[in-house]
């Protein structure tokens, strides 16, 4: 009885505090303040990354898209600069590029930071990506090498050519002036997956390029308090370190309707499909909104649901809390959500083997 009752009092603190968050009663701090900043934004052709960018641009940036397709990057662009909060002084520009290749994600910044006045850009975000969503044993090593070019090697190329270049720039730093202005922080953010949580039957390698970007930004968020340490130290080295912190942020979109998840079902299997029949399926604009709303919180992990944010905090594990309340009372609830859910995805998987017996596997996977 006293389980069940400090559950309830936990399950109705928690509504609380949502409600009144929801309600804007709770103060906020926006901590991803970009106006007059340049952005870098891969994948921002088309999809959440299209809606992104014109959110970014309504936040008065400057906007540097980058993806492969020149026309899409046209449309994507003029979408962006048509909701420019400032028009007189936004610039804006896009780089076609192959985004899986690490020599190209070295032009990228090249030509960003020649295009930006010589500054490397303050925030840089990898939005690129796409799935091919198959059963294990049916996806071809071709496509299997992709998903992890493009879904997890395209992220760290440029993760690791950005943070050098803000970290360890061709021209060092100089000692700041005592009363200078300061520096804002420079925010590199990876667009991950829900599926990064937890992997479902039927994702082939998507759901590992995601759980290893997950990883990847789960080290660099601890990493790059080395650096930002640094800047505190009274230790006097040959390195001056950079005159501003580096923030890692992530964010973990769940299905939306874009022309990328119409091309998802084409390749599901009717049994990843039996598991995702109940999710809430987001629009582009709402997914994006969601996404920009918790980087505006300061969060590290944002899910661009309310499906996602559960899923998230039965995930914590060691991971910070960027609620305290919120992320605790959540992690016991979906903890005792979970010994129910779990089964029941299971069981779906389990009940579309008995029903229609062994997969085919396609002739180009047999050997």
């Amino acid at each position: 009885m006293a389980f069940i009752l400090w559950g309830t009092i936990a399950l109705l603190l928690l509504v609380a505090y949502i409600s009144l968050d929801v309600m804007g009663f709770l103060p906020k701090r926006n901590k991803f303040q970009i106006e007059g900043q340049t952005v870098i934004l891969t994948g921002g052709s088309y999809g959440m990354g299209r809606e992104v960018a014109r959110l970014i641009s309504e936040r008065g940036a400057n906007l540097i898209l980058v993806a492969r397709d020149p026309k899409k990057l046209e449309s994507a662009l003029e979408y962006a600069k048509s909701h420019a909060k400032n028009p007189s002084t936004q610039r804006f520009h896009y780089i076609s590029a192959d985004v899986t290749s690490d020599a190209e994600n070295g032009r990228i910044l090249e030509e960003a930071t020649a295009w930006n006045n010589g500054r490397v850009p303050e925030v840089v975000w990898t939005n690129a990506g796409a799935s091919v969503p198959e059963l294990f044993l049916e996806q071809s090593h071709e496509t299997m090498h992709k998903q992890m070019d493009l879904n997890y090697w395209a992220h760290v190329y440029l993760a690791r050519r950005t943070l050098k270049a803000w970290l360890y720039p061709d021209t060092p730093y100089q000692p700041k002036e005592k009363g200078a202005k300061p520096e804002p922080p420079r925010h590199f953010i990876f667009s991950l997956s829900v599926i990064a949580f937890y992997q479902v039957a039927g994702y082939g390698q998507y759901a590992a390029s995601k759980s290893a970007l997950r990883a990847t930004a789960d080290m660099l968020r601890q990493e790059v308090l080395l650096y930002n340490g640094a800047r505190r130290s009274n230790t006097q080295t040959k390195q001056v370190p950079a005159p501003f912190d580096v923030h890692i942020r992530t964010v973990y979109p769940a299905t939306i309707n874009s022309p990328g998840f119409a091309v998802e079902n084409e390749t599901k299997h009717p049994a990843t499909l039996a598991i995702e029949e109940t999710d809430p399926v987001q629009t582009e604009i709402e997914a994006a909104q969601g996404a920009i709303r918790g980087l505006e919180a300061g969060n590290y992990m944002t899910p661009t649901s309310l499906l996602a944010d559960a899923i998230r905090m039965s995930t914590l594990g060691g991971q910070p809390r960027d609620n305290i309340i919120k992320d605790t009372i959540g992690s016991w609830i979906t903890s005792i959500v979970w010994l129910f859910m779990g089964p029941d995805l299971d069981g779906k998987v389990w009940n579309w083997g008995k029903k229609e017996g062994m997969p085919e596997l396609k002739p180009s996977t047999k050997k």
